[in-house]
């Protein structure tokens, strides 16, 4: 079951399987014309052949030559006649090349949608629209700026047809005037870097200008505009000359409500944004089809046209009343399955290293001028298939407090800023308004990756007769946690895919996957109110690791209600193809993983020629460090490792200790007894928290020298250390704020 995963599930794609096999070796070619990428080709690995050889009778093996020609030619005649048969499932057209098509909405819908984001805010970016929205009137943005633009007159201009344009479609700014700031850190004040300006905005218009994998950009390069545009080079620029260029962070003037101008036929020829009127009824041609160009999804009618709220008003930082938007809360989510470990620890504590949580502070101010994010932790107690019990909330708590990587989390200092929440599936699924009437028509098919379903059958449902396949199957659904590459929590991964989705459309925010670490202050991204995630890499398709999404959004209706009539399938492949199929690949941002993959191409042979730092060839790297690299870490530190980034995805490696000689909480005298279980369990004891409570470090510890540490130290051991010296108040954070206990 397990292996029958596609192969470009996350499963495998976290797991960064090496696919090929003995008799067959990966090698990347050069593309002409293309600079920096290489096409991947299987070729024979030449090691397994020559075994072949050797075992060949000699007079075999003086013809191995000719042998090998033959065999190459015979190959790539299979080959072709493989791929000739018609590989797919006969109901699916020969016509339709590829995947089949997901779309269940009508034009008139996909335009509606459009028409609701762009009204609330939701599209501040100057990218068209495109033309198979077959929107014929500008729409007004109040996210943009106004601009004076010299339109000749609807007379002058052919009238719009019922199907599509001819060209895309440039939304009409209307809104506040934007400021661009130049961040720098000023004497005395540089040995860190200031924190972002409370309001500001990153204009994704312009990293992707410097950024976009797709326009030959290199990340080594997007990360050092990221970072001098955000003012994180400390005073410390190397460049010299103007950077207006680089400047990407901005503030909206605040100017009151926004007015959209309305005009009459007659005031056209004076006024530069024309509103054209309508057609007549006998105007339109009834032969026109108004979904031309669309291909619906095969077997399923259009769904019913969505029904939206009223959009929301969209109002600049500096003219709300208060520091946080309600429209646009400041939550981080993350999703949890099993045992707490070392993985979302350091999440949190990246988290308080970070961000503005005020934990530096004696008291947040009720003046305070900065939203104050929080991190929502959602724990899904039991296997993920699992019933949750009435116990589960109560439960939950008792097993973070005997934890020693999670109780730390519940000390007062964290309880305004760090809130652990109970995942309930049943619960989260009926709270989507979009789906609670439906989805339990696919509750037993919930499991569902890339068009592949996980099938989850209550025990008296199982044969009898079936004892192997049961056991294997049983290892699988009732898998808490991922102890390494073969005992895999499949489940959870899947779980997972969907409930980012969920989260992110009933209360808003950002959602993380627990293999991710904080880099930096994410004040602008929470200003940019598009949807966003990130790039697959070298693939113009989504990796969802980081989601942004608006709560209650027309967005958010339509993936709901498209993944409802696919399977509820939201592997981030299948959700690119909602996206592709309705051509709203504008609503959901598809940022360049530079932002927070940065190791990501380089892992996959691009961009070696000008790597940033440090120079990841694996993921693994980031664990165990290649000796010839190993003095990066101490001897730059933090401020080393991918500075720019918002974040770093490893990767899963979940079963891999960040510090593998100091593999406990180490956060001092205040979160003592959870150092001693961690380090009891790593001696083969087993010390209760009462135990712990009672014990004594002299007693239990032996005397700790330098020598007894690994001489060169990993990345993500440095990281590590350096989250947890922040929280011992032996250093400050990133930006030279020291944390303080009451």
């Amino acid at each position: 079951m397990s292996s029958a995963l596609p192969t470009h599930s996350a499963v495998y794609e976290k797991l960064h399987h090496k696919s090929q096999g003995s008799w067959t070796k990966q090698v990347y070619v050069p593309i002409p014309g293309a600079q920096n990428r290489r096409l991947r080709i299987l070729a024979p690995n030449m090691p397994s052949w020559r075994q072949i050889q050797g075992k060949l009778p000699k007079p075999m093996g003086r013809k191995r030559t000719l042998l090998l020609i033959c065999f190459a030619c015979t190959a790539m005649v299979m080959t072709v006649m493989l791929f000739s048969k018609k590989v797919g499932t006969p109901e699916w057209p020969d016509a339709w090349p590829g995947d089949p098509p997901t779309l269940v909405f009508r034009r008139e819908d996909l335009q509606n949608i459009f028409r609701w984001e762009i009204a609330s805010g939701h599209y501040p970016s100057r990218r068209s629209i495109p033309k198979m929205i077959g929107l014929t009137e500008p729409p007004f943005n109040p996210a943009l700026p106004a601009k004076q633009r010299n339109l000749p007159p609807s007379r002058y201009r052919p009238p719009p047809t019922l199907v599509t344009p001819n060209t895309d479609t440039d939304t009409l700014g209307v809104g506040s005037k934007r400021v661009y700031l130049d961040i720098q850190s000023f004497p005395p004040s540089v040995a860190y870097p200031p924190r972002p300006v409370p309001g500001s905005v990153a204009d994704m218009d312009l990293v992707m200008k410097h950024c976009d994998f797709s326009e030959n950009k290199y990340v080594r390069d997007c990360l050092e505009v990221l970072r001098l545009g955000g003012g994180l080079d400390n005073g410390q620029r190397s460049r010299r000359g103007k950077m207006d260029d680089w400047k990407y962070i901005y503030m909206e003037e605040a100017n009151g409500t926004i007015q959209i101008p309305t005009s009459t036929e007659e005031e056209e020829d004076e006024y530069p944004y024309p509103v054209r009127r309508p057609l007549a009824p006998d105007e339109i041609d009834a032969e026109e089809d108004p979904d031309a160009g669309l291909t619906k999804k095969r077997g399923v009618d259009w769904d019913p046209q969505l029904t939206l709220p009223p959009p929301i008003q969209h109002t600049p930082s500096a003219a709300l009343p208060t520091p946080c938007d309600p429209d646009n809360p400041r939550l981080f989510h993350m999703f949890w399955t099993g045992p707490f470990t070392d993985k979302p620890y350091l999440a949190l504590l990246s988290f308080l290293y970070t961000q503005n949580t005020g934990i530096h502070l004696d008291d947040w101010p009720e003046t305070a001028t900065v939203c104050r994010p929080e991190f929502w932790l959602w724990i899904n107690p039991g296997p993920a298939a699992a019933a949750t019990t009435t116990s589960a909330l109560s439960d939950m708590f008792e097993q973070l407090k005997i934890s020693p990587w999670a109780a730390p989390f519940l000390h007062p200092r964290f309880k305004d800023v760090i809130k652990f929440k109970l995942w309930n599936t049943t619960e989260q699924l009926d709270g989507v308004s979009e789906i609670k009437d439906e989805w339990r028509i696919l509750q037993d098919s919930l499991f569902n990756s890339g068009g592949y379903v996980i099938s989850v059958k209550h025990e008296e449902e199982s044969s009898g007769n079936e004892t192997s396949t049961k056991k294997t199957d049983d290892d699988l659904i009732n898998r808490t946690g991922s102890t390494s590459a073969s005992a895999y929590d499949r489940l959870s991964v899947i779980l997972s895919d969907m409930a980012r989705f969920v989260l992110c459309h009933r209360f808003g925010g950002i959602y993380l996957d627990a293999d991710t670490i904080l880099l930096r202050d994410w004040e602008e991204l929470w200003g940019w109110k598009g949807a966003f995630a990130y790039r697959w890499s070298r693939l113009e398709k989504y990796n969802t690791a980081v989601l942004r999404m608006n709560r209650g959004s027309a967005l958010g209706s339509f993936l709901f209600r498209t993944a409802l009539k696919n399977g509820l399938d939201f592997h981030p492949m299948t959700v690119s193809r909602y996206i592709a199929d309705a051509y709203l690949d504008g609503l959901l941002l598809r940022l360049p993983d530079a932002l927070f993959d940065s190791a990501w191409l380089n892992t996959e042979y691009y961009q070696r020629d000008r790597p940033p730092q440090p120079y990841f060839t694996e993921f693994a790297d980031f664990f165990d460090t290649p000796q010839q690299n190993s003095a990066a870490p101490q001897a730059l530190g933090f401020n080393g490792f991918f500075k720019g980034a918002y974040s770093y995805h490893f990767h899963n490696f979940w079963w891999k200790p960040f510090d593998l000689i100091r593999n406990w909480p180490d956060l001092g005298s205040k979160f003592a007894v959870g150092e001693r279980m961690a380090r009891a369990a790593l001696a083969g004891k087993n010390l209760t928290f009462n135990a712990a409570l009672a014990e004594d470090d002299e007693e239990l510890v032996e005397e700790e020298t330098v020598a007894s540490d690994k001489r060169d130290l990993d990345w993500a051991s440095v990281m590590k250390r350096t989250f947890e010296s922040y929280i011992r108040g032996e250093r400050p954070n990133m930006y030279g704020e020291w944390v303080k206990f009451p």
